[in-house]
């Protein structure tokens, strides 16, 4: 799978990209951001992709310019509520302190709520994270009850909450991206194989977007 947006490409992970994505995770701009912080070896990676590559989760490996930057997902996935837990790092650092974390964050939130037809979405960040809350609280995510005194703290977000706290931000990102602003979905054949396809292609089925859908070489093409 791969999605296009605002001048971000987000691609479902394959295997020959797990490697990049332990060494981003284990570097320490990642690392000290997580709950677990030791070490990952490249067999606790590969056992973790294995674990994680199936219907209820959506990792993505993010492309800016052409480059990979970062990871975004999507996990604990229930099709039938439309809801998952969103997380985000970027293992290219220079990009931290720049526009690309919301041009990436408003891609992923837009294209659940508005081409998917999600109905909310959860995320944890550590309550030392000022910077991670500071951009989740300004796209509308909220903190769930009884979290004031956790350590990993749970927030949650639904399309209501994101209209009415991200629209100077979603119009800045609008401007920022140009002619990039309507979604292109590719479901490759290995999408097919997995079933994943399939449980896209119901989400946009029951969403009622109108959306072109062409099969070619590459895969089925929606924009």
């Amino acid at each position: 799978m791969k999605l296009y947006k605002y001048g971000i490409i987000l691609e479902r992970l394959k295997e020959a990209d797990i490697e990049l994505v332990r060494q981003w995770r284990n570097s320490d701009p990642v690392r000290l951001n997580m709950e677990y912080r030791e070490i990952i070896g490249p067999d606790q990676q590969l056992e973790w992709y294995r674990s994680v590559s199936n219907l209820q989760n959506n990792y993505m490996l993010v492309y800016y310019q052409g480059e990979k930057i970062g990871l975004l997902n999507d996990k604990n996935i229930d099709w039938e509520t439309r809801t998952s837990e969103s997380g985000l790092f970027l293992g290219e650092t220079r990009y931290h302190a720049t526009f690309v974390p919301l041009l990436i964050s408003i891609a992923g939130i837009e294209s659940n709520f508005y081409f998917l037809n999600w109905q909310k979405q959860f995320a944890h960040i550590l309550r030392d994270n000022h910077k991670a809350i500071s951009l989740n609280t300004s796209l509308g995510y909220r903190l769930c009850e009884g979290q004031e005194t956790t350590d990993n703290q749970l927030y949650e977000l639904t399309p209501q909450a994101f209209e009415k706290s991200a629209g100077k931000i979603r119009k800045a990102v609008r401007t920022l991206a140009g002619d990039d602003l309507r979604p292109r979905l590719l479901l490759e054949p290995e999408d097919y194989v997995s079933g994943f396809a399939r449980m896209i292609e119901s989400c946009l089925n029951q969403a009622g977007a109108s959306l072109h859908r062409e099969e070619t070489t590459e895969g089925v093409w929606f924009s």
